[in-house]
């Protein structure tokens, strides 16, 4: 049997179909909580931020069936996201967050604790530079390389142009190289 589309099961939510909704509260549940874990690097507030996200899918009602359902679900996420960081004090305190955190998603063989402490500083030295990019290329790059977002996707999620895309994707790659790779003094 064919797994149903997330289109499909949307239809079959707004029908009432609540197993349609537990399908699909499963199958996006950790995507979304990686994703806004690495936009806020807080799990308790990517946790809360991810209920909000499918309690707005629930209540709002505002999904149309022609267009693809995950950047429409992304858009509410990163919407809720943008919206909470606006509070200078609130992004003071997530840009100064926790170093020692680990990470969300562990591969199935385990690696050794060399390798953890290895990936968790090489996370913790990503995100951090990762918070020091603008949000209109943070965004932009967790889609893109941590959700696996093509760039139509992300250009639908985001309502900007592809071209917008492609220009941000670019800039936020070569300002998250400088930051991680800093030009030592007296070379250019």
């Amino acid at each position: 049997m064919q797994e149903k589309s997330d289109e499909q099961l949307m239809a079959a939510v707004m029908a009432g179909d609540q197993v349609a909704l537990a399908a699909l509260v499963t199958r996006h549940h950790a995507p979304l909580l990686g994703y806004l874990y690495r936009l806020g690097g807080d799990r308790q507030l990517a946790e809360d931020l991810v209920q909000e996200t499918l309690l707005h899918v629930l209540r709002q009602g505002t999904y149309q069936a022609a267009r693809p359902f995950k950047p429409w679900l992304y858009m509410i996420a990163t919407n809720l996201a943008r919206d909470y960081f606006k509070s200078a004090a609130v992004r003071q305190r997530w840009r100064s967050g926790d170093a020692e955190e680990a990470l969300l998603h562990l591969s199935d063989s385990e690696p050794s604790p060399e390798e953890h402490a290895l990936a968790a500083e090489q996370g913790s030295e990503v995100r951090a530079a990762l918070a020091q990019l603008r949000d209109e290329y943070r965004v932009v790059l967790v889609l893109r390389f941590y959700q696996g977002f093509s760039l139509q996707e992300i250009a639908e999620t985001l309502h900007i142009p592809l071209g917008t895309v492609k220009s941000r994707l670019s800039v936020g790659v070569h300002r998250l190289r400088s930051v991680l790779a800093p030009v030592p003094k007296g070379v250019d």
